[in-house]
């Protein structure tokens, strides 16, 4: 599915993010590659065990694109997260924006032949905060006391 098939733009992304009521919506993956540069080094703002999280740029706002690794082995636990976020929606949480669950063929060598083999790409896209993680803030703040304070 490309972006023009389900209508959504990086305006409309930007739209939502003004709108407090607006429900997460299926991303293509077309937008998310668009807005982060094809998932370039130079937007990569964080990483972990099972993802990379993204900087993805709008005409006036910024998102924040996590992309998941493996997916393979964490297709529940990916399809539990989206349903966890499409449910919370609290001042204190960032907010979720919408998750893409891309899958295409392609023609890969295996045994001496071709084969088809699914590549799926799975993201989810959220509210970008730009003062960091919750955990960078909070070691931050104590390393600021212990070196300031003390």
């Amino acid at each position: 599915m490309d972006r023009r098939s389900s209508g959504i733009t990086p305006r409309d992304l930007e739209c939502m993010l003004c709108d407090e009521t607006a429900e997460p919506k299926t991303l293509p993956l077309s937008l998310l590659e668009e807005i982060t540069g094809d998932f370039s080094d130079e937007q990569e703002i964080g990483r972990g065990g099972f993802a990379v999280v993204y900087k993805g740029k709008l005409e006036n706002r910024t998102v924040a694109v996590k992309r998941m690794s493996n997916t393979y082995m964490y297709e529940k636990e990916f399809q539990r997260e989206v349903e966890c976020l499409m449910m919370v929606k609290h001042k204190n949480v960032v907010r979720f924006l919408g998750y893409c669950a891309d899958t295409q063929g392609s023609m890969e060598k295996y045994d001496g032949k071709f084969v088809m083999a699914d590549v799926q790409q799975r993201l989810l896209c959220f509210e970008y905060l730009p003062k960091g993680s919750l955990h960078e803030y909070i070691t931050g703040r104590i390393m600021y006391y212990v070196l300031v304070l003390f």
